[in-house]
């Protein structure tokens, strides 16, 4: 070790992983904050920061940023790609380095010289790099990896996370997320090869001077947009109407992309949130960067937008692959909407757009996908209008690739969507794209608009035709992960206050699942973490097991369905529950409201056990 120090921990494996980041890490200031708390003798904070690895996973890495094998960093970075390239290698041979994969990066600290560390990563061994030389909105990797036939693509961004995280974001060469087992392989293949290769690979510039890279920003500015024209279906109406819109892409890297999807679509130009038009990695106006948390996040957008007289406000989140949208109602309050309500609204401008123009198209073989804890509101409109619906475990990594199955089977897949504000408006790209997805509902909301209806008042329409359709999301932050395994270990082993042993039995596993949750019955569980179903006679589920996370699902006998996760990417327990228009007594919205309201405050204090476990509300 580079100390003059010849202390040792006591433990030979952190020992050893103390020796080696000192021998491999070449940015001075990770090594330096390893070596001071070597020297310091601050072994626990070394056992927490080498032993605990980042687990690369199907999401690929997202993580704090600082020194460390627990955190994001060049070291990790170097290593992560080091363990792709095998693995890719393995898979694709040599047509690999012709191939080539294609890298982009959004505006975060540090996200360029990750991406040019990556890159150097893939140069070194003589494989073509497409290399955005700006930063980019997340979906231009995927869309890049199908319009270039790469082998695969890295997004290195942490997405709406707070600002002292990043991440690293890959995917597979048909343009969706990486789903398993490709993620344990790759995992592996880091494993077995830590030690960075040589010393070039720490020179952020060394890649540029590469005759392997290419620039693809122009090349696909152009193609991404002339393609996301084939959307627009209202030209005149855009042209002509009186709407205006504000926008805001909260810091991240979205205005100009957000301007020009604008013109794609011969949209009036929004108005700037002055505040937060340009990049920040600070995020300086806002707590979190995430405009799924409404308000807070859109304070700003709401000031300018009643400065400018604008009705409906447009934010992306900083890598602008998902869209929130914002409406002013008649009363002068403004209104939010949901994932679910903007989904909704989008599902159905996807469906009329196209029977519109394809009045006599097979119905069968035209699909709109969701995520299993977003709203069913998509089927109740399939079975109305007689199109496909299907949905998938939680995430694009699995609506991308069921779109890509059925296009291949010669399936039109019109939209695909999940409650968090992610929004496929067709199969540009096999991702969530908020740049596309703004322009769309602006072209929608012009038609409302020039028909006297406004977007709150459409989404009335569609609950009034295809039956309401309720929800209440939210979630709890667990910082203690153990106490988080305990929650879930009692919801499959479960006795109430009364040891009622009253219980939906897994018979396989002798899992013991509640019955009743306060006054509302339970009829049927899913569990996507153990594959238990108890709606089948087999008692397997449908959807495939995910063992890597948390997953039950709640049936209820008055309809209502409750979905308690785990996240993948921050230290959140989330629930999803709705209630469909045939649940409560009358159906009336409000009656909907109330009941399911009541159903999850009962969860909150009989499954969460918030104040016992240590779980922070939303609000905290």
């Amino acid at each position: 070790m580079t100390s003059t120090s010849q202390q040792t921990s006591g433990n030979s494996v952190l020992d050893i992983a103390i020796k080696n980041w000192l021998e491999w890490d070449k940015n001075v200031t990770s090594h330096q904050h390893i070596q001071k708390l070597y020297e310091d003798g601050n072994f626990n904070e070394l056992d927490n920061i080498l032993l605990k690895r980042m687990e690369f996973g199907t999401a690929g890495l997202r993580a704090e940023m600082g020194a460390g094998n627990s955190k994001m960093n060049d070291l990790t970075i170097i290593q992560t790609t080091q363990g792709f390239y095998e693995y890719l290698f393995k898979r694709f041979g040599n047509d690999l380095k012709e191939k080539g994969v294609i890298i982009g990066f959004d505006s975060r600290h540090n996200s360029r010289r990750f991406a040019a560390l990556a890159a150097n990563v893939f140069v070194l061994k003589g494989v073509k790099v497409y290399l955005y030389s700006k930063i980019v909105p997340t979906p231009f990797v995927p869309y890049g990896v199908v319009k270039y036939q790469t082998c695969a693509g890295i997004m290195v961004t942490a997405s709406h996370n707070p600002k002292q995280d990043n991440g690293y974001k890959v995917y597979w060469d048909n343009g969706a997320q990486i789903i398993p087992p490709l993620d344990s392989g790759i995992a592996q293949c880091i494993l077995e090869n830590l030690q960075p290769a040589c010393e070039k690979v720490w020179n952020d510039e060394f890649c540029h001077s590469s005759s392997l890279l290419t620039d693809p920003l122009n090349d696909v500015m152009g193609s991404y947009y002339e393609d996301l024209a084939d959307y627009c279906h209202h030209r005149s109406v855009n042209q002509s109407t009186s709407l205006r819109f504000t926008y805001t892409p909260v810091h991240g890297v979205g205005l100009d992309f957000a301007r020009r999807s604008f013109q794609t679509f011969d949209l009036p130009m929004f108005e700037d949130v002055p505040e937060q038009m340009y990049p920040d990695p600070e995020f300086s106006t806002v707590k979190y960067p995430n405009p799924e948390e409404g308000k807070g996040v859109l304070t700003l957008s709401m000031r300018t937008a009643d400065a400018t007289g604008c009705r409906v406000i447009l934010a992306n989140d900083p890598d602008a692959d998902r869209l929130a949208v914002a409406e002013k109602q008649k009363d002068g309050n403004w209104k939010v909407f949901t994932g679910n309500e903007i989904g909704t609204l989008l599902g159905w401008w996807a469906w009329h757009c196209y029977i519109s123009k394809n009045p006599d198209a097979d119905r069968s073989n035209v699909y709109m996908l969701s995520s299993t804890v977003s709203s069913m509101i998509l089927q109740s409109v399939a079975s109305v209008e007689g199109f496909s619906f299907e949905d998938t475990l939680t995430g694009f990594k699995w609506m991308g690739n069921r779109t890509d199955e059925l296009v291949k089977q010669g399936k039109t897949v019109l939209f695909a969507f999940e409650e968090a504000i992610g929004f496929m408006y067709g199969n540009n790209v096999l991702d969530k794209d908020g740049v596309s997805a703004m322009s769309v509902i602006a072209e929608c909301a012009c038609v409302l608009d020039s028909k006297g209806c406004t977007l709150s008042e459409q989404l009335q329409n569609l609950y009034d035709k295809y039956g309401e359709h309720v929800s209440n999301n939210s979630y709890y932050i667990s910082h203690d992960s153990q106490k988080t395994d305990l929650m879930f270990a009692r919801l499959r082993n479960y006795c109430d206050d009364n040891n009622n042993s009253n219980a939906i039995i897994d018979k396989e596993r002798g899992n013991r699942y509640p019955k009743k949750l306060g006054r509302f019955d339970i009829r049927g569980i899913r569990d996507i973490t153990t594959g238990f179903d108890s709606r089948f006679d087999d008692g397997k589920a449908v959807l495939p097991v995910s063992p890597g996370s948390h997953m039950i699902t709640f049936y209820f006998a008055n309809e209502s369905v409750l979905t308690i996760r785990t996240s993948g990417t921050e230290p959140k327990i989330k629930y999803y529950s709705e209630m469909r228009g045939k649940g409560a007594a009358t159906g009336k919205r409000s009656d909907l409201i109330s009941e399911l309201d009541q159903l999850v405050a009962s969860m909150r204090d009989d499954f969460y056990q918030p104040d016992r476990n240590g779980f922070l509300s939303r609000s905290t």
